[in-house]
């Protein structure tokens, strides 16, 4: 990429100096070093049929397991045929907003139904055009919230371990300090939360299902929070809003989340969508892009950017956020997700995934070594302990075609069930772990 860009060997290598490193290698120095390709080995041209062959391949390397009861923030869920049918039109298929915004009224409106839907949804009164992921919602929320006098961010500790490192980044960046509230019986605990409140603090993050799979007392932790004079944060499932309380019925100020689960698959990790939702007293400090709709010089109904920060573009490091684009296709593949499932198929997926979760944890705590760690309301996502190694188990059940659930430092097993584990693959489950214990 070195000849790609308009800046000389001296220029890039000051810049490195600039932000402590010697060379272009430090700025990978986190990605682990079994990740990281030293050199490419590129073969000779190929034909398209050489190359497809190649590519499926190495495709056929990857492991896809025909039964999976893993979520932690990715889920696997049905998508109607007619959601890839709408979006792979070659007239959608864009990932931006145009910049001659108003001459494209098919990918405004298409946002702006995104946008509704999403306030739908929350409970909320306005939506911007979409972010990057949830993690990066949850970040750009927290930026939203500082003020003068108020620079604290508390995390609950029952959070997304990778949203919370990813707020952590952000603030790092940014001069927040960040406070954990510690969680107890898998719970945010209410106790802590309360003694960590003061004038300092700009806002409180809340995951509602929890890490965990717990159903939080959010409107009591919020209602804490507002008392103090900081706005109140939650980090939602989209799918569980069919039958849980919304954000606006908690007194949330602003609600994120990652908009995987409606209609988009785990393809590996992405791309994914961050939703995000505010209140009618945070509209201008929603980051990104609002489409809205209007009227023309004749009457038409038409769609424009209602509202584009334009510190985000021109402020850089004074600005509360730089973000400049949004996930337009991934956005729309929501929005068509949520108009072919509709209120009724949306609150139906929802009650599937506890039907089935509930069944699942009796099948899998029936096996000898297997308790639920937190009894009570949970989602679609529970912690049971394991007998012995963890690895070994989760080992055992992948030759059996299983992605098991997912490790956790206290040796524990995350699980998940969604509307797609039929009754065969939670007893299939239930035998193969009786046959690895």
């Amino acid at each position: 990429m070195g000849s790609y860009l308009p800046s000389t060997a001296e220029e890039r290598q000051s810049m490195l100096e600039a932000i402590g490193c010697q060379s272009m290698e430090d700025l990978y120095a986190q990605v682990p070093p079994e990740m990281r390709v030293e050199k490419l080995d590129l073969p000779e041209g190929k034909s398209e049929l050489e190359v497809r062959r190649i590519l499926e391949g190495l495709a056929a390397e990857n492991t896809v397991f025909p039964a999976v009861f893993r979520g932690a923030g990715a889920y696997r869920h049905y998508i109607p045929a007619i959601v890839k049918s709408v979006t792979s039109k070659e007239t959608f298929v864009t990932a931006y907003t145009p910049y001659q915004a108003e001459l494209s009224q098919g990918v405004l409106q298409s946002i702006f139904e995104y946008q509704t839907m999403i306030c739908a949804l929350t409970g909320m009164d306005a939506s911007n055009a979409s972010l990057y992921d949830g993690a990066s919602a949850a970040a750009e929320a927290v930026a939203m919230c500082r003020e003068r006098k108020r620079s604290t961010v508390l995390l609950s500790a029952a959070a997304h371990p990778m949203v919370r490192r990813t707020v952590e980044t952000y603030c790092f960046g940014n001069g927040m300090t960040v406070k954990t509230v510690p969680m107890k019986n898998g719970f945010t605990d209410a106790q802590a939360l309360s003694e960590l409140l003061d004038d300092t603090v700009a806002c409180f993050y809340l995951q509602q299902p929890n890490y965990y799979g717990r159903i939080e007392q959010a409107r009591e932790l919020g209602g804490a929070v507002h008392a103090a004079g900081g706005k109140f944060i939650m980090g939602v499932n989209p799918i569980a809003m069919a039958v849980l309380k919304t954000p606006g019925e908690c007194g949330a100020d602003i609600a994120v989340g990652e908009g995987q689960p409606l209609g988009l698959p785990l393809s590996f990790g992405g791309p994914y969508l961050g939703f995000m939702a505010a209140t009618a007293a945070l509209t201008r400090k929603l980051p990104g892009r609002i489409v809205g709709e209007t009227t023309d010089h004749q009457g038409r109904r038409a769609y424009v950017l209602t509202l584009q920060a334009r510190e985000q573009h021109i402020r850089r490091e004074k600005a509360s956020s730089n973000v400049c684009s949004n996930q337009a296709l991934c956005a729309m593949t929501a929005a068509v997700y949520l108009a072919a499932m509709g209120p009724r198929g949306l609150r139906q997926a929802a009650e599937s995934c506890m039907a089935h979760a509930r069944y699942a944890a009796e099948r899998i705590c029936a096996v000898k070594g297997f308790d639920l760690v937190y009894p009570g309301p949970y989602f679609h996502e529970f912690v049971t302990t394991c007998p012995g190694d963890p690895a070994r188990v989760l080992e055992g059940l992948a030759r059996r075609g299983i992605l098991g659930g997912l490790p956790l430092e206290d040796g524990n097993l995350l699980w998940c069930a969604t509307e797609v584990n039929t009754k065969g693959e939670i007893d299939a489950l239930e035998q193969a772990l009786r046959e690895v214990v």
